[in-house]
């Protein structure tokens, strides 16, 4: 599994997100996930939401997923830089 896959599944599973993955090993991997999706919701939620988009790879293929959760006003608040 590579950090491309996991953002093109993350992506493809969540209407409107934004994915910033990194890790090169094959099995350990960081991830940003910007998403409207998120507003209201608990980190445990929020996590699901992105584990349900990888669905059973987070069994065998992908060994550890380090996320971090945020809307769109959240990244633009902490990174300075707009998600379109």
């Amino acid at each position: 599994m590579t950090h491309e896959e996991i953002k093109s599944l993350i992506e493809a599973g969540m209407e409107g997100a934004e994915a910033i993955v990194e890790g090169d090993d094959g099995a350990h991997f960081d991830a940003v996930v910007i998403s409207d999706e998120f507003e209201g919701l608990s980190l445990v939620k929020k996590h699901q939401l992105v584990y349900k988009t990888l669905g059973d790879k987070m069994k065998a293929e992908i060994h550890a997923l380090s996320i971090r959760p945020l809307t769109r006003a959240e990244w633009n608040e902490s990174s300075g830089l707009r998600v379109l």
